[in-house]
């Protein structure tokens, strides 16, 4: 595919401004009208929208620069160069493995295009615990349908590959509600690599979307800069400090940093480094909610093995859910999960899979016929699924302390039965829950049996997550939040913060199309508070 266009490689031919790594020093001193840090879902819409406004912006990202030239469709290429410590970001005790982007693009590069607008139950718990009474259904509506409309987000409509064709089965056969997911794709190849980045330019990510266009306004883009902290005086953020760092995300020797002044200054950093940029900032923290309430979506994962070949590396990933066992408790009852089928890849089967040696070596014989799926738990709804905390390391690297509390270990027992339940119905010989004392069982019943038995404690139980949410928690008053419901921040007069961060419980749901909708609603705002003139929709 190396002849196909490439809008990024011809952007920087046309004369992008782009600096740092291979594309040149960055200069001592920059001033703008707004620095935005990041350039993942929070930052390009928001990029897009205040350069529309006549804005001077300029993007800070940590990762490089990469496009649809450099991705092959090969693990061993794309996690080192486009993901978090090589997308095995951890906790602090190490029990959870995160997967999240770094580089231009953030997470939409490389995640797997699920598209759910904000569930109207969780706007409705904002409304109450949080005072976030503008956040409806209605009120945000417009929002959404412009982010749909420029991201072609709309429903997959070809059919399922036999990874979720699986999952839709299974569920017609209990009786389960299983639907459709809407995806960012325009013109999509059906070729299932989308977590190594779209070769074909055909996922709607930020990187060929909102960030080409603020670039081509005139936007300056840095990559390979770390932000490392904002200068705060008189209650107002007085420049940002950035150093380059080497694509594993070192210092350069000898090192090299630079200085932004800005109007205004925007945190789209994701929901681990937005709060450690102001950690290490030592910003204004009246009510020590800075860094707490950040959210995973704990997931913890079922294998199957089918007689015909399933194939889960081919073909659109995770393109059917079912939220059945979200709705059928209270959102603050006993923890809720969506079921979805994830894509499937040796490198992230091996390392997710339990066992070692031999045993191992007999799953990864039958990986063309195995089935997974994935249950993602809705945190931060209930006193006993409060979430984690970031705080810094010694270096001033972030960390995220996640404690798995029994109440969410039990609702991922819950999970692997209900995943267990639906792989037998849908005709799977064996299912095997991802957890170090399971095994393959080839019943339901058996496997029932098993699971109610299993400990279900961190380190044993497999728990992944892709999805960072909270940190710097948006609410109405500031003895409940870090930011107002704007997303401008509450103590520092010219900050925002515009990304996933800003939620106040987990989505339960996949959260790109809500940072989307909610981050066009406050980029919006604030490009009418800078310019004094409405703001140009994002279209």
């Amino acid at each position: 595919m190396s002849n196909f266009p490439d809008p990024v490689r011809e952007g920087l031919q046309r004369g992008w401004k782009v600096l740092g790594g291979p594309h040149g020093a960055l200069p001592e001193r920059i001033t703008c009208d707004v620095a935005i840090v990041g350039s993942g879902a929070g930052a390009g819409i928001s990029a897009e929208v205040l350069t529309r406004a006549g804005l001077k912006v300029v993007l800070v990202e940590e990762g490089p620069l990469k496009s649809s030239s450099d991705f092959r469709q090969r693990e061993s290429e794309a996690y080192p160069s486009l993901y978090q410590d090589s997308a095995s970001r951890k906790t602090a005790d190490k029990a959870i493995s995160i997967l999240q982007g770094r580089c231009v693009g953030g997470s939409t590069t490389v995640n797997w295009t699920s598209s759910f607008r904000t569930p109207e139950s969780t706007l409705g718990f904002w409304q109450q615990r949080f005072g976030l009474q503008e956040y409806t259904r209605a009120a945000l509506a417009p929002y959404f349908e412009q982010a749909e409309r420029r991201l072609h987000i709309s429903p997959w409509l070809a059919p399922p590959n036999e990874n979720n064709a699986l999952l839709q089965r299974g569920a017609e056969k209990l009786g389960i509600a299983a639907s459709v997911i809407a995806r960012n794709v325009k013109g999509c190849w059906n070729l299932g690599s989308c977590g190594m980045g779209c070769p074909t330019n055909a996922k709607q990510s930020m990187l060929v979307t909102t960030i080409p266009a603020a670039l081509d306004q005139g936007a300056t883009l840095l990559v390979q800069t770390r932000a490392e902290q904002l200068v705060l005086a008189g209650g107002k953020a007085q420049a940002l400090h950035c150093v380059a760092v080497l694509p594993n995300g070192a210092p350069t020797t000898p090192a090299q940093t630079t200085t932004i002044v800005a109007t205004h200054f925007v945190l789209a950093g994701g929901a681990i480094n937005s709060p450690a940029v102001l950690l290490r900032s030592k910003a204004p923290d009246p009510h020590g909610l800075l860094g707490t309430r950040t959210f995973l979506h704990p997931v913890v994962m079922s294998a199957a093995v089918l007689e015909q070949r399933v194939e889960g590396w081919a073909g659109a990933p995770q393109t059917v859910y079912t939220d059945h066992y979200l709705e059928t408790q209270p959102i603050d009852g006993p923890i809720g999960f969506k079921l979805e089928a994830p894509p499937l890849h040796p490198v992230i089967l091996a390392t997710t899979l339990p066992g070692h040696g031999q045993a191992q070596a007999d799953l990864l014989a039958k990986f063309p016929h195995t089935h997974v799926l994935l249950a993602l738990l809705r945190d931060g709804f209930h006193e006993q699924a409060p979430g984690g905390r970031v705080r810094l390391r010694s270096d001033g690297s972030a960390l995220l302390d996640y404690p798995l509390t029994d109440f969410v270990m039990q609702g991922a027992r819950r999970a692997l039965l209900a995943m267990a339940e639906l792989q037998f119905a849908s005709g799977a010989q064996e299912v095997l829950p991802v957890h170090e004392m399971a095994r393959p069982y080839g019943s339901w019943r058996q496997a029932r049996e098993a699971i109610q038995a299993l400990p279900m404690k961190p380190m044993l139980t497999k728990v992944v997550s892709a999805h960072v949410m909270g940190g710097c928690a948006m609410a109405a008053g500031e003895a409940q939040g870090v930011v107002r419901g704007d997303g401008r921040h509450w103590q520092i007069e010219n900050l925002s913060v515009h990304d996933g961060s800003v939620f106040p419980t987990s989505v339960g749901a996949n959260p790109q199309l809500s940072i989307y909708g909610i981050t066009n609603r406050m980029a919006q705002g604030l490009a009418q508070h800078l310019t004094g003139e409405a703001p140009v929709a994002l279209a």
